[in-house]
């Protein structure tokens, strides 16, 4: 079963239909998201070349266009890859073709279309997509070409987790990214053309607002971390200085900063994906042997040093590494929510092809609240 091309377009010109010219013999669905009525006559050209139009009502931002595009397709096209694209000229169908082919020799999870920054790339691209890059190493461990390509392609067996993935604008794709990478997905990259024109004129990418919420994932990484630290290093030093022992006020230190950290990495960091109870469970025995491990080496390093803060720091730095990466790769390392097989459309899936999507407030990441006989039959597929 071939793969079906995705594309979220906002204010398209006609190199949209330029694009959907060079798919022919795809199936394509464009998700409308709330360009107004200025934009009719691009998107009826769009259906005219054999596209699905799903509509916006208004416009909700780039995540939350593919989320409505996985659920449509998930309805309409159970059992498909998914190729995501951009409308604005910069994946040529080549390229969009190659990554497609990459995903159906089924060994990957997704698939990348990394671009290698040569030619005339403008400066803005170059700078932020190497930054991003470098932030992403050093957050998971895992080195990737371009972390922020929009050519992507997406196994079908991960549409409904694409769909519970939280964010709605340009932070969506970096989010996926990184729960890609925490859930061990088989990720593979296929070498793209980089292609702007005008200087990446028509990218709708507003960088202080958007970058703020594309490297907003990456930095809640260390900022969690940074924040249980500091916690865990006033307690510990104040209740030191006050029973002048180590060990009762190490306990007391870790076991508030734990709280803390548990809490802020399970809703802000790394998702809700992995189950309270288990997480917990996974999370306490996993602080109970940093614990263990942060009293000895205090024990130990306090009087060797002469100083229970340079005992402190070096203790940290030791297992700050291994606490991280148990967390990333055990302790919230859940499959995540998946909605069940099947035809069953979602919320955020449009009423029937090329009809409005539904109206604000509709949550595109409920995945099990349509209720019955809400849907039309699936329509007949293009030739």
């Amino acid at each position: 079963m071939g793969a079906v091309i995705l594309i979220p377009a906002y204010e398209p010109d006609g190199k949209l239909t330029d694009l959907l010219v060079g798919l022919a013999g795809y199936d394509v669905v464009v998700v409308d998201d709330g360009s107004g009525p200025g934009y009719a006559t691009v998107f009826a050209a769009a259906r005219a070349l054999g596209a699905d139009v799903v509509t916006h009502d208004r416009n909700r931002g780039k995540g939350a266009a593919l989320k409505t595009g996985f659920a449509h397709i998930r309805t309409y096209r159970p059992g498909c890859d998914v190729v995501c694209a951009d409308s604005d000229g910069q994946h040529r169908p080549g390229d969009i073709e190659a990554v497609a082919a990459r995903l159906a020799a089924g060994d990957a999870d997704l698939v990348l279309g990394a671009r290698r920054f040569t030619g005339r790339v403008p400066a803005r691209s170059r700078v932020g997509n190497a930054c991003t890059r470098a932030v992403f190493r050093l957050a998971t461990g895992r080195g990737l070409a371009d972390t922020q390509t929009g050519l992507r392609g997406y196994a079908a067996r991960h549409l409904p987790r694409l769909c519970a993935v939280a964010g709605a604008r340009f932070e969506y794709e970096q989010r996926l990214l990184l729960r890609a990478v925490r859930d061990r997905w088989t990720i593979a990259e296929v070498p793209i053309a980089t292609v702007y024109l005008a200087g990446n004129a028509s990218s709708h990418f507003r960088p202080l607002r958007d970058s703020a919420r594309v490297y907003g994932p990456l930095l809640a990484y260390g900022a969690s971390s940074l924040l249980a630290f500091v916690l865990d290093a006033t307690l510990f030093l104040g209740l030191a200085t006050l029973t002048g022992g180590v060990a009762v006020p190490a306990v007391i230190a870790r076991l508030v900063s734990a709280v803390l950290n548990f809490t802020l990495n399970r809703r802000c960091v790394f998702g809700t994906a992995a189950p309270l109870g288990r997480a917990a469970r996974d999370y306490a025995l996993l602080a109970g042997a940093i614990l263990v491990a942060n009293v000895t080496l205090l024990t130990v390093l306090a009087p060797a040093t002469g100083s229970t803060l340079i005992a402190k720091l070096i203790t940290e730095a030791l297992l700050v590494t291994a606490g991280y990466l148990m967390q990333r790769h055990v302790v919230f390392a859940g499959r995540g929510p998946v909605a069940p097989a099947g035809p069953s459309p979602a919320p955020g899936a449009p009423a029937a092809p090329g009809h409005t999507a539904p109206a604000a407030g509709a949550s595109p990441t409920d995945l099990d609240d349509a209720p019955s006989g809400r849907w039309p039959a699936a329509p007949r597929a293009r030739p």
